[in-house]
């Protein structure tokens, strides 16, 4: 039931956005509220429009990051079995122990530079990024010690020697890349959350050319083996944060954001970001170790040879197919967190509700793509017939996860977007390790489902992530998170711009005053020729 505000019964102005607030209310009939409805299409049009810009450009940056870890793959391929095992070896104990961490501590800046780029803040967002940087470089210092002794863990865990040795090499190698990777991750999300994205997929572009050449020098023309491919990596990472700079320097980025605090100014105001990272940190490393995880249990089902190789085949074509949620979940964060840090909790809403509509246009998707390569998929990597035969199996169920998994990953990006991290790590520990793991150890070891029984709990996991997330996101209360928003960015999100206030107003409940009906109604207009 709609009761008056205000006994106030002058019109409002343009000039006085307060007004409709306090004018009297009355319920829109249904001509009314038909009339409204191309403007509201118009606004979620927009807002599709806006994602899009955003997240195109990250899913390309993905797609060529992509292509750069599959041709160092291939220059360990050609090194041999040993020097491949090696370095498989070593990425996955690198993902579980170093870069599962520091891209999980850095997404703990994005609601920061979000909300305060969109309250105005832009000092604040400067700031944050150099806040991030130093406890990037601070996390690598123990990262450092454990890849260091990690030929003693891998022994003491009862791996081969040789093995262990080659995967030693190429971690010593590669340590230089904890600091690129505390460098790159803080930039990209900084030129992120202000929707510039396009620069990184041409500073990613222009690293790429040069991957293949590098690679080739080091591997093969100066015969450093495993090495020269460690070295390639971190190479290539240095190449793209040191285009990235130059562009944030030539194109004038930094000149509104960038400040030279001192470092107990850095120190005093962290505690807010640190409390956003940890538990982004425990979201991004849950999943992770996920995998990691299975591996681990492949070894142990009947022939790990063959069970393992398919595992590794549909590991990559998972990361493949993540690059689209993903980037997707990074777009929505930010399209959220400026809207909530320019207090419009209607449009952070409605750019919550336009990610979740993608999320599963991207899931059914994937969905389909799964079924239709499933019996072709294989023979890009192996030509053993159980190889191919067990991949065969498990594509559908990969693309079933994806059905949950684009929503769960979307709405990962829109917790983060309204600085709620910790409920998205409680998610994914509950769902992944209380749901998941034990429906893919029954279900692959005592049900006699065997491989596809350990991918069938992660289609339980998913599923149980993307119901919560639905719910949670269902009864979220948009004003309140709004009010979080002002106090993360100290007070800002004054709303300048009459347009988006009144957009937010449409947008906000179907109760409106009958002056902002007739306002609205000119506003549709504009927006008519807008789009």
């Amino acid at each position: 039931m709609c009761k008056n505000s205000s006994s106030q019964t002058h019109p409002p102005t343009m000039t006085d956005p307060e007004a409709n607030l306090h004018a009297p209310l009355i319920l829109i009939s249904p001509g009314q509220e038909r009339s409204h409805r191309p403007l509201l299409v118009s606004l979620a049009i927009k807002e599709a429009n806006s994602i899009a810009r955003i997240a195109l450009p990250v899913i390309m940056t993905g797609l060529l990051l992509y292509c750069r870890s599959m041709i160092s793959m291939l220059f360990l391929g050609r090194l041999g079995n040993l020097s491949l095992a090696g370095g498989s070896l070593a990425l996955g104990f690198a993902n579980i122990t170093g870069y599962s961490v520091l891209s999980g501590l850095s997404t703990g800046m994005e609601p920061i530079c979000g909300q305060a780029f969109g309250a105005g803040r832009h000092s604040l967002v400067g700031l944050t990024l150099q806040r991030t940087i130093l406890l990037l470089l601070f996390t690598s210092l123990p990262i450092s010690l454990l890849w260091l002794n990690m030929n003693k863990i891998l022994l003491f865990f009862g791996q081969d020697e040789d093995i262990a040795t080659q995967a030693q090499l190429y971690l010593i190698y590669s340590l230089p890349d904890l600091f690129a990777q505390s460098l790159l991750h803080p930039l990209r999300i900084y030129l992120r959350t202000q929707s510039m994205t396009l620069p990184l997929t041409f500073c990613a572009a222009l690293a790429i050319i040069f991957h293949t050449p590098i690679n080739y020098l080091l591997v093969i023309r100066l015969n450093l083996g495993i090495r020269g491919v460690a070295l390639s990596g971190v190479w290539t990472n240095f190449n793209i944060v040191i285009s990235l700079v130059v562009y944030i320097l030539i194109s004038g980025v930094y000149k509104k954001t960038w400040a030279i605090p001192s470092l107990m100014e850095c120190l005093k105001g962290s505690k807010s970001l640190v409390n956003l990272a940890i538990p982004s940190c425990i979201s991004v490393c849950l999943e992770w170790w996920w995998y990691e995880i299975m591996i681990l249990l492949c070894g142990v089902l009947h022939n790990p040879r063959a069970t393992v190789s398919s595992m590794g085949i549909l590991i990559q074509t998972t990361s493949l197919v993540y690059i689209f949620p993903s980037s997707l979940s990074f777009s929505v964060s930010t399209r959220v967190g400026n809207e909530l840090g320019a207090i419009r909790p209607e449009k952070a809403k409605l750019s919550a509700m336009v990610g979740f509509v993608y999320s599963f246009v991207l899931g059914f998707s994937a969905l389909f793509f799964a079924i239709m390569v499933r019996k072709k998929w294989a023979t890009l990597f192996s030509n053993d017939e159980e190889i191919i035969a067990l991949t065969s199996a498990v594509l559908p169920i990969i693309g079933l996860c994806e059905m949950g998994n684009c929503p769960q990953t979307t709405g990962c990006g829109i917790l983060r977007g309204t600085a709620r991290p910790k409920i998205g790590a409680n998610i994914n520990l509950c769902c992944f390790y209380f749901v998941g793991m034990p429906a893919a150890v029954w279900m692959g070891f005592f049900a006699g489902f065997g491989f596809e029984g350990l991918w069938l709990g992660l289609l339980a996991a998913q599923g149980a992530c993307a119901v919560a997330m639905v719910v949670v996101l269902g009864r979220t209360d948009w004003e309140v998170e709004a009010k979080r928003a002002k106090e993360l960015t100290g007070g800002g999100g004054d709303v300048g711009d009459i347009k988006d206030f009144q957009d937010d107003e449409l947008l906000k409940s179907d109760c409106i005053s009958e002056s902002s009906l007739n306002s609205s109604n000119h506003l549709a207009d504009a927006n008519q020729t807008f789009v």
